[in-house]
């Protein structure tokens, strides 16, 4: 397939493919049959989005990248790009299976699905934006889109809560980032990023309406992707949504905003050590945030959300070190990082979900899952457990799961720098990752070792669509902490280019 054409299909598939779903499935509805065609066209459209995708990758590892031109609106999929668009549809696919069971018996099942595809498509073309202002613009959808999902269950107050204070942060995140690229081409007279890039390069520091447009892209972003203190949105959103978009939201929602926040400071690339310095600060915030904050929980969903806030900290870390010192292999850990939160932080959620769905919501009830919940759950769902066991695990960086790979190279990153600083925040890190099994480990003790509860004594099955990619991404945690290698192909070219927009270019040779 031509790679322009791919990639076009790449963009086009996830959007026209919603409304259709939508339509479908509300016709069914009135018919008085279920919503069952939503479901299916949202697995199927998304499993065929996997094939340009698959196109659009070969040509952008062999070439570099892939451009596409529609009027005024240039598009790009690069090296980072590609690493979003399949973490995205390959975990969307996975909920989309996941959704069949749990959301059968919801009110509006096929709005659901068409807002999940919708979500998709709109994350994929931010990963591909080559402006700013359609980077915004990419962005602004995925918020919109996240929001209606995050509000699903709108009969519920605190839902409903969780959304209205999801759609006012992100509403003023994204006025700030409005403000800063109006500031952008006030000084270059441009929005493409290259042509800021040129615009702005040179020895001289930045003036300083470019400066405060690079603080207000990284408030303004920083909404989306969590960073504290701006992260308040974040464990309301993850635990009054339906847990496959809990999964999507912790997975790569927060991971988009992470891109677009790069994407955006990248062409403002003579304050890289600034840049640099401040993802590091900020890492090392969220990490004792998250864990700190983690440790207090009752409810299961909630200790996740707050351990995304942690995880994104490792990710700040991988980044800060290869923009502020031009070490390819932060970003490549970081990128790992990020595929691998999204896999593990997806089946973490996912298989509390599936516990949710047993013990509450096939009996008619929306309480959230207690830790005390748990009690005794391996005896009578021993594969569910089993799951979530290993993701809570390789989320606390145990060896040899894939957690502790990508940690670790994050780590390695760290003291390439030959900086104090910096070897004594990768230990600070090392340490908050051996804080967060206090929380994990409790969850593994109550599975195995407590009396059942009487939730669990009262729960139903698992229904075997919920447990198929449960199984999946439990094989996938457990394959990528033995052979880390088998992503290099796509976290490397990631790498590569997030370090030379940096203008890190001499670091590459050593990378």
């Amino acid at each position: 397939m031509n790679p322009t054409l791919a990639l076009t299909w790449l963009l086009l598939l996830p959007l026209l493919a919603s409304p259709v779903i939508y339509l479908a499935g509300r016709a069914s509805f009135r018919l008085g049959k279920s919503a069952a065609p939503a479901r299916w066209l949202a697995a199927v459209a998304l499993a065929a989005t996997l094939v340009p995708l698959y196109y659009t990758g070969e040509a952008v590892l062999r070439a570099g990248s892939v451009s596409l031109q529609v009027g005024a609106i240039s598009l790009r999929m690069d090296g980072v790009g590609l690493i979003l668009a399949g973490t995205v549809l390959a975990l969307t696919f996975l909920v989309s299976i996941f959704s069949m069971p749990y959301m059968r018996r919801e009110e509006g099942e096929e709005k659901h699905y068409a807002l999940l595809v919708s979500m998709a498509g709109t994350m994929v073309g931010l990963g591909c934006a080559n402006d700013l202002f359609n980077l915004w613009v990419w962005f602004e959808a995925m918020a919109v889109t996240s929001f209606l999902l995050v509000a699903f269950y709108r009969e519920q107050r605190g839902a409903l809560e969780a959304g209205v204070k999801y759609l006012v942060q992100s509403a003023v995140g994204s006025a700030f980032v409005l403000i800063g690229i109006a500031l952008v081409f006030a000084r270059t007279g441009t929005l493409e990023l290259s042509q800021v890039a040129a615009a702005v390069a040179g020895p001289l520091p930045l003036p300083l309406p470019l400066a405060a447009a690079g603080a207000l892209f990284l408030i303004g972003f920083g909404v989306k992707a969590a960073l504290v203190p701006l992260h308040t949105w974040l464990p309301d959103a993850h635990s009054q949504a339906p847990s496959g978009i809990s999964a999507m939201l912790s997975g790569v929602v927060i991971e988009a905003g992470l891109v677009a926040m790069l994407r955006a400071l990248g062409c403002l690339a003579p304050m890289s050590a600034s840049w640099g310095a401040m993802l590091l600060a900020f890492g090392a915030l969220n990490m004792v945030v998250g864990n700190l904050m983690a440790l207090r929980q009752t409810q299961v969903k909630r200790m996740f959300a707050y351990s995304s806030v942690s995880h994104l900290g490792y990710m700040l870390i991988g980044f800060g070190v290869a923009v502020g010192y031009g070490i390819a292999n932060g970003a490549a850990g970081g990128f790992f990082h990020l595929l691998n939160h999204a896999l593990m932080k997806g089946l973490a959620f996912m298989a509390a979900g599936a516990l949710l769905y047993a013990l509450h919501i096939s009996r008619g009830s929306h309480d959230p899952l207690m830790i005390d919940d748990l009690n005794g759950a391996a005896g009578k769902y021993p594969l569910t457990a089993l799951a979530l066991t290993i993701a809570v695990l390789a989320l606390g960086g145990l060896p040899p799961l894939s957690g502790f790979m990508s940690k670790w190279q994050i780590f390695v990153a760290g003291f390439e720098t030959r900086s104090a600083a910096v070897e004594i925040l990768v230990i600070f890190a090392a340490i908050n990752s051996v804080l967060s099994l206090a929380y994990y480990a409790p969850l593994v003790n109550r599975m195995y070792r407590h009396e059942p509860s009487a939730a669990v004594a009262a729960g139903r099955s698992v229904s075997v669509l919920m447990g198929a990619p449960l199984a999946v991404m439990t094989i996938l945690v457990i394959v990528l902490g033995f052979w880390p290698g088998l992503v290099d192909a796509i976290t490397h070219p990631a790498a590569v280019h997030l370090v030379s927009i940096f203008g890190g270019v001499g670091a590459l040779a050593r990378f």
